[in-house]
């Protein structure tokens, strides 16, 4: 006689755990579903060692592969401080007296040094991916919980065979309704030095069948390469700012590594920061830069006067040239053919044949040459005033009568053109009426310059420069504008100098920056992305190593759909563990 054992006990056991879990995945959705609501970007601490963090994926290279710029939820392990030794005894406050003790704990605090993002054990990762995918099931709970959740991710330590960096998950969606959950999983074969000891194409192939029995399979490539940025020069590297890249995609991958075929589609991520002395813009930067400064001064009451560039006195530069005006008896014409002479005296040493010959203008009215002598010596509110009382008096007696531009909007210009008919306004030279005019004839000046390369060009036309050229706004924001104006050109201008880029292709690059920048805020952080034939640049990119290369197998449709792929890249793409030097590193998604 057998007697069966009791499965009571197991079964009670059973539905605790299960219930355990649902109250645990709900605790879990309602913790990502306040995240997701909430404006605020501030981390959530779970359990005292679990940080949930809201943040854009193209933050994360890894993540930014798969999810670009969307907003994703990360998982990782609580953020901690490490202490330099003796924080103990500066922030031991009981024997100071409170100012002391404030003292003491601010020093403390600047010992205190914030480590990178640390990872989670893979069992831990499993844990909340699980509680995610179950969240999302409709029939879980009566509550309305179908409602689409950013991305997850997890940050994974490798502990496992497969050497798991990351961990993803995603709703698959129908409208807005969540029809099933996308998994991912990143692993990690570290760095290599060793082309031949690569992941084969053929290899890839065979672990995406291990995944998934399709019939057929499709294969994409993609590379990045870097064609313009930070330099070395004699082992040493010079940091830049700025960057040029370019992003290759195309079909039919026959090995790994192999060069981005011609028929690829190829996208430029132009990122460029002023005041790279590269740049032909660089002596226009400076420019800009004096301008800047005076804006600010007119904000803030303060001035941060920049060093002359001229070694003789803003006043003496100035009354040499009144002299210099009432001594000729040259028409105005001649006057004008003789301003590029004239202009080139007060050149900088650091000026560059090639900036001259792009924004270099031949045509600068009295206004315009009295900016540019100015801008190169005052050094004080006390300089401009001066300056400009000798010029308003050399008008109202009829010292000089100087010609300018028919569309000049300054002040000055004005009182130019009332001097034409000996009816000077008085003007009191007094607060920041001298700063206000200064700043209006560098607006006009630089406005006319830019004009000037751009509708040469013929980049774009004067009505599309209308909202960058107003005078209608205040003086601050016409120097934003201004300021936007001259990015534009530093983007421009360095892929027409160091990329070689034909006209169509400069010409919708200005549209672009135009349009984004008519309700865009300033920032040279923006990545502009212009469509390119691979031909244009092809060599740059055909003779030199990707800074990032992969290939993708995949098979299936929509929500079925099985992806493998195998990503190189000159550099880390985790953050979170710590990899030996190589010439590459390996990611398998």
């Amino acid at each position: 006689m057998y007697i069966l054992p009791s499965i009571t006990g197991y079964a009670d056991h059973n539905l605790a755990m299960c219930s355990k879990v649902i109250s645990r995945a709900k605790e879990f959705f309602t913790i990502l579903r306040s995240l997701q609501d909430a404006e605020s970007s501030d981390p959530y601490i779970y359990e005292e060692e679990v940080q949930i963090v809201k943040m854009n994926g193209d933050r994360i290279p890894a993540v930014n592969m798969y999810c670009g710029n969307q907003t994703v939820f990360v998982c990782e392990k609580a953020a901690s401080k490490i202490s330099e030794p003796g924080d103990e005894q500066m922030t031991e406050a009981s024997n100071l007296s409170d100012g002391d003790a404030d003292d003491a704990n601010d020093s403390a605090h600047v010992l205190q040094t914030e480590i990178g993002p640390q990872p989670l054990s893979v069992m831990k990762a499993r844990q909340f991916l699980s509680w995610y995918t179950l969240s999302q099931n409709a029939s879980m709970s009566a509550e309305d919980t179908n409602l689409p959740l950013y991305p997850l991710w997890v940050r994974c330590d490798m502990s496992d065979p497969a050497g798991t960096t990351w961990f993803g998950a995603e709703t698959v969606c129908v409208g807005t309704k969540v029809t099933g959950v996308k998994l991912y999983s990143i692993t990690s074969k570290g760095s290599t030095a060793d082309k031949r000891s690569l992941t084969t194409l053929e290899e890839l192939k065979q672990e995406h069948k291990k995944r998934h029995h399709p019939s057929s399979v499709g294969i994409k490539g993609s590379a990045r390469f870097s064609l313009f940025g930070s330099t070395v020069v004699e082992n040493t590297t010079i940091e830049s700012q700025s960057s040029v890249t370019v992003d290759f995609k195309w079909s039919h991958v026959e090995s790994i590594l192999e060069t981005p075929p011609l028929s690829s589609t190829a996208t430029l991520n132009i990122k460029i920061a002023s005041g790279d002395m590269r740049s032909p813009m660089f002596e226009m930067y400076r420019e800009l830069e004096f301008l800047q400064t005076l804006a600010d001064g007119l904000r803030t009451g303060e001035t941060e006067w920049m060093e002359p560039l001229e070694s003789t006195s803003a006043v003496n530069l100035t009354k040499a040239y009144l002299e210099e005006l009432q001594n000729t008896a040259k028409t105005l014409q001649d006057q004008a053919a003789r301003t590029p002479e004239k202009t080139s005296k007060l050149k900088s040493e650091t000026e560059t044949p090639i900036f001259n010959s792009f924004l270099e203008r031949g045509d600068l009215d009295f206004v315009e040459q009295l900016w540019v002598r100015m801008r190169k010596s005052v050094t004080s509110y006390q300089d401009i005033g001066d300056c400009l009382k000798l010029v308003i008096d050399a008008l109202r007696y009829g010292d000089i009568k100087p010609w300018i531009h028919r569309d000049s909007s300054s002040s000055l210009s004005k009182l130019i053109l009332q001097s034409y008919h000996q009816q000077i306004e008085h003007v009191s030279l007094t607060g920041v009426t001298p700063v206000n005019m200064l700043l209006e004839m560098g607006l006009d000046k630089m406005r006319k310059d830019y004009i000037n390369y751009l509708i040469g060009e013929e980049l774009t036309t004067l009505n599309h420069l209308c909202f960058y050229l107003s005078t209608e706004v205040d003086l601050q924001e016409q120097v934003i504008r201004l300021r936007k104006l001259h990015h534009l050109l530093e983007i421009i201008v360095t892929c027409s100098t160091f990329l070689g880029l034909p006209y169509d292709r400069l010409f919708l690059l200005t549209q672009l920056c135009l349009q984004h920048y008519r309700t865009s805020p300033y920032d040279e952080e923006h990545e502009f992305k212009l469509q390119i034939k691979p031909a244009l640049i092809s060599h740059f990119y055909q003779k030199e190593h990707p800074i990032l290369w992969g290939v993708e197998v995949s098979s299936g449709h929509g929500p079925r759909e099985v992806r493998t792929s195998l990503h190189l890249s000159d550099r880390p793409l985790v953050d979170h563990v710590i990899f030996e030097t190589g010439d590459f590193y390996l990611l398998n998604i």
